[in-house]
């Protein structure tokens, strides 16, 4: 699969969440159908560039980002949607962002998003980006392309929304 790309529509896949009554799941289409989404990738919750930096960045702009426009701020990671809740707990990220659990991999994968991270036992996971979603269409996109955050954290993705 090639990479996503600005005026790609985004992959028809399911994402895993945690609801009050237990697991459950949303589809692409409820997620980014008529409304605006920052989403961004990280390759996997309690890892230590996605925790200190990258979620944390996200939360603390998560008002400003709404405030310029966006529905929803969304975190998305391959792993499952419980893991997605315990670390949104131990992180504190309330109400400000929808954590999408992505456990196989599928979304990243249709996206063109997946990076092979065997080598550090960790298997398939997410490329750390950071995309702006309008009715299901990618009017954002930055991918890292090496270790940390620059392209893809919360104030470079805050400046790309207004500029929209």
């Amino acid at each position: 699969m090639s990479p996503l790309r600005v005026g790609d529509r985004v992959p028809e896949t399911t994402f895993g969440v945690l609801r009050a009554d237990g697991p459950g799941s949303l589809s692409a289409a409820e997620v980014f159908e008529g409304r605006t989404v920052v989403l961004f990738g990280v390759p996997g919750a309690f890892t230590s560039t996605c925790s200190e930096v990258h979620l944390p960045g996200f939360v603390a702009r998560a008002d400003d980002l709404k405030a310029a426009g966006a529905d929803t701020v969304a975190c998305v990671a391959v792993n499952d949607a419980e893991v997605l809740n315990a670390w949104a707990r131990q992180r504190g990220v309330g109400e400000h962002l929808k954590m999408l659990a992505d456990g196989n991999a599928d979304f990243v994968r249709a996206c063109g998003l997946d990076v092979d991270l065997s080598r550090f036992g960790m298997g398939t996971r997410s490329r750390r980006f950071a995309a702006v979603v309008v009715d299901g269409v990618v009017r954002h996109l930055a991918v890292e392309n090496g270790p940390g955050v620059s392209v893809s954290g919360a104030e470079p993705t805050l400046e790309a929304l207004r500029a929209l």
